[in-house]
Order: C-alpha cells, then sequence, then structure tokens
C-alpha cells in the first residue's frame, strides 16, 4: 500500500529569540480569538436557522481586522488567521458527518497554543526557516534530516505546557516505499504485566514510564497544590514544572513504542491484535492508571498508518473472541479464566498454556482464518474506523425504529448546536 508519495510531518524543537517568543505569543492569542469569535457566529446563525461557511467567515475576519477594538488582529500575519477558519470550517464538518463533537471554544490555559502557516506565510530555503512578520530565521535544532528535495507545503509551530517550542514541517517523503513482502504473521496480546506477548512466545517488558516517575510527578504537584490560584509568577513556575515530568513520561512512551511498533512493521507481513475498547477498560479505576500508562491505543495507531505505508497487513480481532480461554492446541474452550490465572492445562488435551502466548496464537489463528477464507467471520479492520475480524456469532439485527423517532426523541434534519454564550458540550 505504500506509494511513495506518503505526507510526513518532521518536528523539530527550536528556540525563539525574545522578539520571536513575543510575535509567537500574540499570533496565538489571536488565532484563539479569531477561532472563538468565528464559532460563536457561526452559532448563533445556527440558532436563526442559517447556515454560516468558511467563505462568509473569512469576510467576518475582513470586518474585524477594520474595527477599532480588533484593530490588533492586523499586526500578525494573516496566514495562520485564515488557517483557523478552515480549521474551524473541518471541525464543522466532522460534526455533520458524525465523526465528531460539536465545535468547541478555545481557551487560553488549556487549549493547544498554535499557529499553522501555509507556503506563502513561510520561506524555507537552505535549511533555513524565516516566518511571515518576522526578520530573522528560527533557531531550529535539525535532529534529523528532511527528506532530499522536500519541500514543505505547511508549517506548525506550538508550544506545549512545559514551555518548549516546536516546529513542524509537513512534507513529501518519496523514501516511503512498500517494504519487501513475506509469509512471516505474528499475533500480538497486549497487557500489564508484558505490554506485549507475541505468538512466537517473546514477552516485552512493560516499561510502566509513569510508574517510574510518579514520585517526582506527586512531589511537582503537591507543590503546586500550595501556591495561591492565579497567574502568580511562583504558580506558573510550578504548574511547568508539573508539565516537564509529564513531558518526559510522554516523551519515553511515545519513542518506545515507536521503536516496537517498527520493528514488527518490519518483520511481519501480517500482524494481528485485538480489538480493545480501552475507553471502557479504564473505566475499572482499580486498572486505569496502569491502562493509560501502557497506551494501548497509540501503539494501534501506529501499528496501523505504518502498515499502510510500508505495504503491511494489520488485522484486529473482535473484543468478544475468547482468545485466553480458548486452547491453541485443540481448540477446547475453557469455563472460566480469571485475571490471577497466567498458567493453566487444557482439560482435554493436557496441553499446558502461558496465558498470554495462547492469546496470542490464538489471534494470529483467527486473524489468519478472517484473511484468507473469511471463515464465517465478519471482515478484518484494514483502517480505522472499519470493521473488526472474528465475531463468534453473527450480531442480532436491531429492530427497526420509526423515521420521525431516534431512541426515543423526535428527530429534525439539523443536529442540535448549543444555546449562545455556553460553550457546547
Amino acid at each position: 500500500m505504500g506509494t511513495g508519495r506518503v505526507k510526513r510531518a518532521f518536528k523539530y524543537r527550536f528556540y525563539p529569540s525574545d522578539a520571536q517568543a513575543a510575535e509567537l505569543s500574540r499570533t496565538f492569542g489571536c488565532v484563539r480569538k479569531v477561532y472563538n469569535m468565528a464559532l460563536a457566529a457561526r452559532t448563533e446563525a445556527w440558532a436563526r436557522g442559517e447556515r454560516v461557511n468558511y467563505n462568509q467567515t473569512s469576510a467576518m475576519l475582513t470586518v474585524w481586522k477594520k474595527t477599532e477594538a480588533l484593530a490588533f488582529l492586523n499586526e500578525v500575519s494573516s496566514v495562520p488567521l485564515q488557517q483557523t477558519l478552515r480549521h474551524l470550517q473541518a471541525g464543522f464538518a466532522n460534526f455533520f458527518g458524525k465523526r465528531a463533537r460539536y465545535p468547541r471554544f478555545k481557551s487560553r490555559k488549556r487549549s493547544r497554543r498554535s499557529a499553522e502557516y501555509t507556503t506563502s506565510g513561510f520561506r524555507f530555503r537552505e535549511g533555513r526557516l524565516t516566518l511571515a512578520k518576522m526578520s530573522e530565521p528560527l533557531d531550529v535544532v535539525w535532529s534529523r534530516p528532511l527528506p532530499e528535495g522536500a519541500a514543505p507545503s505547511t508549517v506548525t509551530v506550538s508550544q506545549d505546557a512545559a514551555g518548549r517550542w516546536f516546529v513542524s514541517m509537513l512534507c513529501e517523503d518519496a523514501s516511503v516505499r512498500s517494504l519487501p513482502a513475506t509469509n512471516a504473521v505474528v499475533g500480538v496480546d497486549v497487557g500489564l504485566d508484558h505490554l506485549l506477548t507475541l505468538s512466537t512466545g517473546e514477552k516485552i517488558t512493560n516499561p510502566r514510564h509513569e510508574r517510574r516517575d510518579r514520585a517526582r510527578l506527586a512531589k511537582a504537584q503537591r507543590a503546586l497544590s500550595r501556591k495561591a490560584r492565579g497567574d502568580g509568577a511562583n504558580r506558573v513556575k510550578a504548574r511547568r514544572k508539573v508539565a516537564r515530568v509529564h513531558a518526559r513520561i510522554t516523551d519515553r512512551r511515545r519513542d518506545h513504542l515507536h521503536k516496537l511498533s517498527t520493528r514488527l512493521v518490519r518483520e511481519n507481513q501480517t500482524i494481528v491484535i485485538e480489538d480493545l475498547t480501552v475507553r471502557n477498560m479504564v473505566k475499572n479505576h482499580t486498572l486505569a492508571r496502569a491502562i493509560s500508562d501502557a497506551s494501548w491505543s497509540e501503539f494501534r495507531s501506529l501499528l496501523e498508518y505504518k502498515a499502510a505505508w510500508y505495504g503491511r497487513e494489520v488485522i484486529a480481532v473482535d473484543r468478544f473472541f475468547p482468545s485466553s480461554k480458548l486452547c491453541s492446541a485443540c481448540g477446547t474452550l475453557a469455563r472460566a479464566m480469571p485475571l490471577h490465572v497466567r498458567e493453566w492445562t487444557c482439560e482435554s488435551c493436557g496441553a499446558s498454556h502461558d496465558r498470554d502466548v495462547n492469546a496470542a496464537r490464538n489471534l494470529k489463528a483467527a486473524g489468519l482464518a478472517a484473511s484468507v477464507c473469511g471463515a464465517g467471520v465478519r471482515p478484518q479492520r484494514r483502517s480505522p474506523g472499519g470493521q473488526s475480524a472474528t465475531k463468534q456469532k453473527t450480531p442480532r439485527r436491531e429492530p427497526q425504529e420509526s423515521p420521525s423517532f431516534t431512541r426515543g426523541r423526535k428527530s429534525t434534519t439539523r443536529p442540535t448546536a448549543p444555546a449562545h454564550g455556553s460553550k457546547p458540550s
């Protein structure tokens, strides 16, 4: 599936001068202001039964710039302001397509500080990046080279909660090509004691990055709790210390998952995983912290997009498939399998199993059956949003509902928008 025309974002850290930091901070504030004003205008129009699109909000922006109260919008580059209107339009398109919630207002303290520049808003020559309204190029730390001959199409500048500055450059990477085909197939069972267990019997230890820095995080959070609420300098410094610990945990976790996913994609043609609903699993307050630290959802996302890049296949087996209770030797289904049982013996054939290795082998077999001959199961999931494989019984059909009622509430031709002045839920 790798076509050689994949667009990749290359992210680098940079260190702005005081003038550049002040300019970017103003840009972030203006981007947030324009987004919120456009969202409020579209929400008010929706309450009146009108539709407002990107072109109309762009015309509104021109009018806003001419007013005395919003004249400061002219002090920053117009490109990020237009881009935030496009992002809002995409948010509404996803909402009407039932792929996302109603767009929410941006918060000064909680929302991501970022600004996106298209080709008219930056100059990239000889490895030097200069943004609009700036006379000097950014001091970028080129931790890895861009693809040869790459020309960035968009540049996104951001600042995280820890105060670090990043620039993300979207480029077309011609080096991404399909890897040579192989017959290797692996089943992957995720867990907490071991992050991954492969059908080959290999177990990969869970680094537990959050647990390793838990004492440091708790100390920083206690210090933050003692500071007076508000925007005082001491509270800001304490909040930034907490953010640095979180950033350290996140960076190490992501690095580890990238290495594991890249290795699996390079070594195997087909990777079979379980279609877990992590958002429901974290409702178990006993395991929520450990499950979040394992970051199974991010691992799956990395596997899927890398497999698409390099011509591999990821199959997600249905979450109700009894991979742990099914004997991988004879196919006998055990009556019960509590979580504390890590090793068990099949009553039918006498085979001894490691719980996780047995589950990985069953996932591999189920994924192969779905991929090769269907085996009377649902189609395998090949991309985000698709269906998962290996449903043990045909899903029952839901009763047909009246066309004028849905789940007990009368349907309308338009989704309900929040009232003006309130933030969408």
